[in-house]
């Protein structure tokens, strides 16, 4: 058996020889971004340290753009080729070891490199003045290869070698840095995306695997427009965006097919991973939409950016507020009634045209648009605002005409999830919204955990505030608490939404599964991530520590968890009694069954006994199998 082992491993590398044997050294003509630099003056040239030097075979010259970032080195190959392996080597200094850190390969089709897809980026550097090589893991042809700096590089590049052979290829294998899906992103003439109105022509190129075997390679492409996004994290050096694509898109089997899409840079958010969970949390109480969300790895221009999470964007639109969209038309009776989505935003004064509502409450219409609502649609939505927020405010044991007009459903869970997560932001961003000829304002979706899970220095630690968190943006505080307070009636649905969320999944075992399960699928890209951005030991935006390590700001986060949902039971005078899962003892199996997979839901109940586990819907189980029994999240 051994000696059978070493021979297909043998047949194995042969083959991996041979194939290589057949890829030859490419050749090609250089092209690269211009000016070069002259180290000796500082000054910008085109006769010193030009693309040509990185292909000359000399390990002691070297290409330098004049520009510091967004620069690149490349060939022209005349034809299409499959690339099949690439060589590099610094500049001979540890600066020019440090400068090629994240350094990305692309390919295209396009001289303007519109259509580029990563073929391999340098996780580290161990040599200066010897070539390093790596296999590229893509089917694909290309005609263009290019070497694109990382930040502030100035891509510099003493040598560069491409391999393979000449052919079109096909999509069976697209490299990604990790096992994440792959957002790639060029902008006409490298642009920046600058400001949050102004969209930058793109094109968007997503690569993710096959849901059936997790080998084809699947790869959306269309064309977008990119623009800036978010309030506080547009300060931040790592960007976030939203895409437009020229045609709507169902992105990585989301439900909403729609051309608005947002990429959340998670910057202040260590883990990674704090809005994945909170949207989890909303899920286990059952919220009649939650948004989208995938983690990403993002190339943008050729730099790597870091892991984002790709999400809907929320607006209303088929699977995602599902509601009737208004036309300009809907002037009078029903129409005119709805439907309409608006926030209680905190940064409503940055926006074009915020209503404040007789208590001065911000409020920022966003549907009807801003471009499309008519007056007559404006007047009645502040009209239908004031009587709301009037009867809320008069809401008592004896006045209950508010229930009339406030959906207490989604409102008080939207309230307990925001508050099992400890989101500080409650209330900073809330979004509502009323349906055609419904009188009831609907609370949700949730949105933005960046500060959640004690990530906020202000209340820092979040243990020792005694209070629900129930204001945000200004003056939200009176009308949510006259709302949650209004009578006995809403102390027990408060408390009814709890004990269902509870015996739902809202547990320290099934959270804390789930977090491990989500730091494991990030494992790759948050250490590309961190290598971008080397934040693990400062605190930045509100973070009120630095723990060093991913691993260990994802263990505060489990900790967290645990506390705080023993702490909301406290607060809610709540005792809640694990179900034990007890699987029945009574019956006798034969030796045939006792092989059998056996699976029990979290109530106990068994739900499948057979040779082969089912197809499960995404949920906490117990399955035995063999005499073990064993807890499993899935997925």
């Amino acid at each position: 058996m051994i000696r059978l082992k070493i021979t297909a491993l043998s047949i194995l590398l042969a083959l991996s020889c041979a194939l290589h044997a057949q890829d030859t050294l490419l050749i090609g003509i250089p092209m690269g971004s211009s000016p070069s630099v002259d180290y000796d003056t500082g000054d910008s040239t085109r006769t010193k340290n030009i693309p040509a030097e990185a292909f000359d075979r000399d390990t002691t010259t070297y290409y330098a753009s004049y520009v510091r970032s967004g620069t690149w080195v490349g060939l022209d190959l005349g034809s299409r080729h499959v690339i099949t392996r690439l060589g590099w080597c610094p500049k001979n200094s540890e600066k020019g070891r440090a400068r090629m850190v994240l350094g990305v390969f692309e390919g295209a089709n396009r001289e303007d490199f519109m259509d580029a897809m990563p073929l391999y980026i340098i996780p580290r550097i161990d040599t200066i003045t010897h070539m390093a090589y790596a296999d590229v893991d893509c089917s694909l042809g290309f005609r263009y290869v290019r070497y694109v700096s990382p930040n502030g590089g100035r891509c510099t590049v003493a040598e560069i070698e491409v391999y393979g052979h000449e052919g079109e290829g096909d999509h069976t294998r697209l490299y990604r840095p990790t096992n994440l899906p792959c957002v790639v992103i060029h902008t006409v003439d490298n642009q920046e995306p600058f400001d949050k109105e102004t969209y930058i022509e793109s094109v968007v190129t997503i690569l993710s695997e096959s849901t059936d075997d997790g080998k084809q390679t699947v790869i959306l492409q269309d064309t977008a427009g990119i623009r800036l996004r978010g309030n506080a994290s547009l300060t931040f050096p790592k960007k976030p965006y939203r895409i437009k694509f020229a045609h709507k898109q169902r992105v990585l089997n989301a439900p909403a097919k729609a051309k608005n899409w947002v990429l959340v840079s998670n910057y202040g958010d260590k883990t990674l991973m704090r809005n994945i969970v909170a949207f989890r949390v909303s899920e286990i109480f059952d919220m009649p939409y939650t948004p989208f969300c995938q983690a990403v790895d993002v190339v943008f221009n050729g730099e790597y950016k870091g892991c984002y999470q790709l999400c809907d964007k929320v607006e209303v639109k088929k699977n995602r507020i599902d509601i009737d969209e208004m036309l300009p038309t809907d002037t009078v009776g029903e129409a005119l009634t709805g439907s309409y989505m608006w926030e209680i935003d905190g940064n409503a004064r940055k926006e074009p045209n915020p209503y404040y509502s007789p208590h001065n409450m911000p409020i920022t219409l966003h549907s009807p648009k801003d471009d499309e609502i008519v007056p007559a649609q404006r007047a009645y939505f502040e009209s239908y605002f004031d009587s709301l927020e009037n009867i809320v405010y008069r809401a008592s044991e004896t006045d209950t005409t508010w229930r009339q007009y406030i959906d207490y459903s989604t409102f008080v869970r939207y309230f307990l999830i925001n508050n099992v997560c400890a989101n500080t932001d409650i209330y900073w961003q809330c979004f509502m919204y009323k349906k055609r000829g419904d009188m009831k304002a609907y609370t949700g979706p949730v949105w933005d955990f960046d500060l959640a899970f004690d990530n906020d220095k202000r209340l820092y630690p979040i243990s020792e505030y005694q209070k629900y968190l129930l204001s945000s943006a200004p003056n939200t505080y009176p009308f949510t608490r006259h709302i949650l307070y209004a009578d006995q009636w809403t102390r027990e649905q408060r408390l009814e939404y709890w004990h269902r969320a509870r015996n739902a999944g809202i547990n320290a075992d099934e959270l804390c599964l789930f977090v491990d399960s989500v730091a494991q699928v990030l494992d790759a890209s948050q250490d590309l991530n961190f290598t971008r951005w080397k934040i693990l030991d400062k605190r930045v935006h509100q973070n009120p520590v630095a723990l060093g390590s991913y691993s260990a700001e994802v263990e505060r986060l489990k900790e967290f968890i645990v506390n705080h949902i023993d702490w909301m039971d406290r607060k809610l005078n709540y005792e809640w009694h694990p179900i034990e899962i007890t699987p029945p003892t009574s019956v006798e199996y034969t030796e045939a069954e006792q092989s059998d997979y056996r699976v029990f839901d979290v109530h106990g109940r068994m739900i499948h006994s057979g040779a082969h586990l089912p197809n499960l819907p995404a949920g906490l189980y117990i399955i035995q199998h063999n005499g073990k029994a064993t807890k499993v999240l899935h997925p």
